[in-house]
């Protein structure tokens, strides 16, 4: 991708752009969720390693908040107002058209700054270190454009950074909101059993071969899979979807699946219901 970009062709430049945008949502998307759930090695150390690699230098977040808030919160209680709701995705001050479409440009923006204001409340030795690796992972993308694609600014090299970076934003926003807002919710102290909840709050989209590469199949068509074994890689909840389907409609348990445009539509046409007339922002959901 980056040899692409050196290219005075279009179609290369452009290449190199999408090659680019998908690798990097590969690697803060896909590898950052499974490193939160430490579902790419057996062993702890490696899992460390790996979570502070795609989550801190590749995603510019911060490793502690991103794994307590999606694996300890969101997954501890998906779909409890107030907890695992997914309300940090929801910005009741815009409107449907501006929060779908505009919106996810400015999450490569968003995201290192949410996570420098999310610092404050970790120790010193950890917010150092999670600096450092946050301008140790852009400035290397920055750098690379400049010596290796052949940038000539630092404002063209930003703004490729930028495109790069939010070129699946908006798979990423929807995706967060289709597959849990909108679904049964419940108060913290009326819960139903964890298999239920997670039967009735959890929703699979069809597979698609983009968004299975670069958000995995646990983010895409095994969503339920993955919340009720959320330590399995990609591969073992592809396997055991056949499994689990067949389970829950043996138990007459619901097996939620819904496509993707059929999710857009429903957010565009019930924007105030599902996403401004919602429970309040208590905590920061993380990745999703």
């Amino acid at each position: 991708g980056f040899l692409c970009l050196r290219s005075a062709h279009a179609a290369l430049f452009l290449a190199g752009i999408v090659i680019l945008g998908v690798v990097h949502h590969t690697l803060t998307v896909k590898g950052s969720h499974l490193a939160s759930h430490n579902a790419l090695t057996e062993s702890k150390a490696w899992g460390r390693v790996w979570a502070l690699f795609f989550i801190e230098l590749c995603s510019a977040f911060t490793a502690e908040q991103a794994t307590y808030n999606h694996v300890k919160l969101h997954h501890g209680y998906t779909n409890i107002i107030g907890l695992g709701d997914s309300s940090t995705w929801k910005l009741p001050f815009l409107n449907r058209y501006v929060y779908m479409f505009l919106a996810p440009l400015a999450v490569p923006v968003i995201t290192p700054l949410v996570a420098l204001d999310l610092l404050r409340s970790v120790k010193l030795k950890t917010a150092l270190r999670t600096v450092c690796f946050m301008f140790l992972g852009l400035y290397s993308h920055y750098w690379i454009l400049l010596h290796v694609s052949g940038f000539q600014s630092a404002w063209s090299a930003l703004l490729c950074m930028l495109v790069t970076r939010s070129l699946l934003a908006h798979p990423y926003i929807h995706v967060n909101i289709f597959q849990h807002i909108g679904l049964p919710m419940f108060a913290a102290d009326r819960k139903p059993t964890r298999i239920r909840l997670m039967s009735l709050g959890v929703l699979n989209l069809p597979r698609n071969a983009l968004l299975d590469w670069s958000f995995g199949h646990s983010l895409i068509s095994c969503h339920v899979e993955h919340h009720l074994f959320p330590s399995l890689s990609d591969n073992m909840c592809l396997k055991i979807k056949p499994i689990v389907s067949q389970y829950l409609r043996e138990k007459q348990l619901p097996y939620n699946e819904d496509s993707y445009m059929s999710r857009l539509r429903l957010f565009l046409q019930k924007y105030e219901e599902l996403m401004v007339h919602a429970p309040p922002i208590t905590e920061l959901v993380g990745i999703q």
